[in-house]
C-alpha cells in the first residue's frame, strides 16, 4: 500500500497548491454539498460531512461559505443537487493506470475534458473498469505528529484497521496512514482520535494493488503534466495513479 502516497504528498505538488487556491475552495465546497445531500446536514451526526467541514476549514474557506454548501446540499439554497458523482478511468504514458473522480453538473463537458488531458499528453481514456480492478477502495486515517508506533499497532488492532504505514505528511511533518475496510473508517477514526492520536483526515482512497516504475525522463515529464492538467480541471475532485518515480524526476520542470 506505500504507493498511496506517492503522488499526493510530493512537494512539486504542495507547491501548485497556492497557486489554485480558488479550485481547491470549489473542490471542498463540492465535498461537502455531497455530503449534506447524502445524509443529514449536522456535521456532528454526518461523519463525511464533519470530514468534509474540517477539510474547509483547514484550507482557509470562510464559515459563510462552509454554510452555503451545506445549505445546497440538504436542498434549502441553490442548486447542489445538480451535482453528479462521475469516475473516469484510463492510461498515461507507459502504461501507468489513472482514476478521476469528478463531480459535474454536466458530463459531456467533463468526460470532453478528460479525453482532452488525455489525449494531449500521451495517454487514453478508457472505458468503465479498464483499470479500476488494479486499484483497492479503502479507508484511509491520516495521522500527524510524533507517531509511538507500539502505541499505533495497539490502537491499530483495537479498531480493526487493516494495516499502517509511517510515512512523512509533508516535508519534515511525520504521520502515519491507517488502512481499514470502507465500512469501518468511522470507527477507526474515532478510536484513533480517542486515543489520543491527531487525525488530519479520514477518507476514502483508491489503493494500487501493484505499480509502475518510471524511469525515462521524458516520459516521466509527460506522465507529471498529464496529472497536473486532469487535476486542473474543474470538476475533476481526486486523480489517482499506481505510478512511482524517484524524487528527481518528480521535481522535473513542466516547462
Amino acid at each position: 500500500m506505500a504507493g498511496h502516497s506517492k503522488w499526493a504528498n510530493i512537494k512539486r505538488h504542495k507547491a501548485r497548491v497556492d497557486a489554485a487556491k480558488s479550485k481547491i475552495f470549489t473542490q471542498i465546497s463540492r465535498e461537502i454539498i455531497v455530503a449534506a445531500r447524502s445524509g443529514l446536514p449536522d456535521p456532528e451526526a454526518n461523519f463525511q460531512l464533519r470530514n468534509a467541514v474540517a477539510k474547509a476549514k483547514a484550507a482557509g474557506i470562510p464559515n459563510d461559505n462552509i454554510e452555503r454548501a451545506i445549505a445546497k446540499g440538504s436542498g434549502t439554497f441553490g442548486d447542489g443537487d445538480a451535482l453528479e458523482a462521475i469516475r473516469y478511468e484510463g492510461y498515461g504514458p507507459g502504461g501507468v493506470a489513472v482514476l478521476i473522480e469528478a463531480l459535474t453538473d454536466n458530463r459531456n463537458r467533463t468526460a470532453a475534458d478528460v479525453r482532452v488531458a488525455f489525449s494531449k499528453n500521451g495517454g487514453n481514456l478508457g472505458e468503465t473498469g479498464c483499470v479500476s480492478w488494479m486499484f483497492d477502495r479503502k479507508g484511509v486515517v491520516t495521522l500527524s505528529g510524533d507517531i509511538d508506533e507500539d502505541k499505533l499497532l495497539e490502537v491499530s488492532l483495537e479498531a480493526e484497521a487493516d494495516s499502517y504505514e509511517l510515512t512523512e505528511i509533508e516535508e519534515d511533518t511525520p504521520g502515519a496512514e491507517v488502512y481499514t475496510t470502507v465500512e469501518n473508517l468511522e470507527r477507526a477514526s474515532n478510536t484513533l482520535e480517542a486515543a489520543g492520536f491527531t487525525v488530519d483526515r479520514a477518507e476514502l482512497c483508491w489503493i494500487p494493488s501493484n505499480t509502475v516504475e518510471v524511469t525515462d525522463a521524458d516520459r516521466a515529464r509527460s506522465l507529471l503534466k498529464m496529472m497536473d492538467a486532469l487535476e486542473d480541471l474543474d470538476d475533476v475532485q481526486n486523480v489517482t495513479s499506481n505510478f512511482e518515480m524517484a524524487d528527481e524526476l518528480m521535481s522535473l520542470s513542466l516547462v
